[in-house]
């Protein structure tokens, strides 16, 4: 792992600086890239913008800010930026946009500031500690080092680690607002586009299919030339879930719909029709107290997942004196928190969850029954 101390000016950072909605901010001559492309588009408020640069101009420190080393992915292209910022993306911001115009601050655009004032500001030395090491090293490093400010996501932490062609790729198709995954399917998404979380749960998914982690996942791939592969299975998992769950309906959001997909998709047995009338039927069913639960119910058939509502103390008691405190299996005695409040028929097999459908067993004849 190598970390390099460096001073560097907020002249040489503003020069060339860029600012684009979609293809990111550079600076530093092209070298850097301070907001990457469809990275999240936080900005500092008003009051704490102007801080920055009442403290660069007063001469006081700022806190150390952290890049990321990025020069060997690009040897075939100077063009591309060598670094990336890691940690100090809103404060490079505010000093760029503030040289460049942008703002004032105590009513002074930065062209209104005497030439020495200006030249001052310029010259200023930003603390700067550059990262390079493998891709372990510098995940561990920058979770160590991201304490501050505006915390970054595991995923954003990712796409510092493995930064290439394939994940700028990645992110025009998952974390932009109004992007393509967006669009597709933020019905069944949850979390942020802006926040990587998209992008995340996509690349968590496509791993799971092939048995990885996202991490081993996003290394394999880092230098493919696009994300064409991770887009088209995404898409994959979407049109199979509107075609065997084709209504929409709120439960459906953010359900794991890749892992459904990756142990379910093949299947030929799952008839939509059949499965919308068992929809219906499951989410006017009071016992079900997890309808969200209802979709990996009809696939797996674990009932579990309906979270079926239980007896409540009061129905259980009157059971448990009605029983003369004896299990209604066994015969054999018990305090009553010994006991379980069972179905008598069981939910499956219509049974409700009501005072006439409910006995007393002791633990082993609840585990016995259960497992029959």
């Amino acid at each position: 792992m190598k970390i390099e101390e460096r001073k560097v000016t907020v002249r040489e950072v503003t020069e060339g600086y860029f600012n684009d909605a979609e293809e990111g901010v550079v600076g530093y001559d092209g070298r850097l890239d301070i907001r990457p492309k469809y990275q999240r588009e936080f900005v500092y408020k008003d009051a704490q913008r102007n801080e920055v640069i009442r403290t660069v101009m007063k001469e006081l420190p700022l806190n150390v800010m952290y890049w990321v080393d990025r020069g060997e992915e690009y040897e075939d292209d100077p063009d591309e930026p060598r670094y990336e910022v890691l940690d100090g993306q809103q404060r490079t911001l505010s000093l760029c946009e503030y040289v460049d115009g942008s703002f004032s601050v105590d009513d002074k655009y930065f062209n209104n500031l005497p030439s020495d004032q200006q030249a001052k500001f310029l010259d200023y030395e930003l603390f700067v500690y550059v990262c390079n090491g493998t891709d372990s090293e510098k995940l561990d490093w920058f979770r160590i080092i991201n304490i501050a400010g505006e915390e970054l996501t595991d995923q954003e932490l990712r796409n510092a680690v493995y930064a290439g062609n394939w994940t700028s790729d990645a992110k025009r198709y998952f974390s932009k607002t109004g992007c393509a995954a967006d669009t597709l399917a933020g019905d069944y998404l949850r979390g942020a586009s802006i926040r990587q979380e998209y992008l995340e749960t996509a690349i968590f998914w496509a791993a799971s299919a092939e048995g990885k982690t996202i991490e081993a996942y996003m290394a394999e791939h880092q230098n493919d030339p696009s994300a064409v592969q991770l887009w088209n299975y995404f898409r994959s998992v979407i049109d199979w879930v509107q075609a065997i769950f084709p209504k929409k309906r709120k439960e459906m959001k953010g359900l794991p719909w890749g892992l459904f997909y990756n142990q379910h998709g093949k299947r030929t047995d799952l008839d939509p029709k059949k499965l919308e009338m068992e929809i219906q039927r499951l989410m006017s069913d009071e016992d079900v107290t997890k309808k969200s639960g209802i979709y990996e119910y009809l696939l797996t058939g674990e009932e579990k997942k309906l979270s079926i509502r239980a007896f409540d103390r009061r129905d259980a008691l009157a059971a448990y004196e009605k029983q003369g405190h004896k299990c209604a299996i066994c015969g054999e005695e018990f305090e009553f928190e010994q006991m379980h409040a069972d179905h008598i028929t069981p939910w499956s097999k219509g049974g409700k969850t009501t005072p006439d459908n409910c006995q007393m067993l002791c633990r082993d004849c609840n585990l016995k029954k259960g497992a029959q």
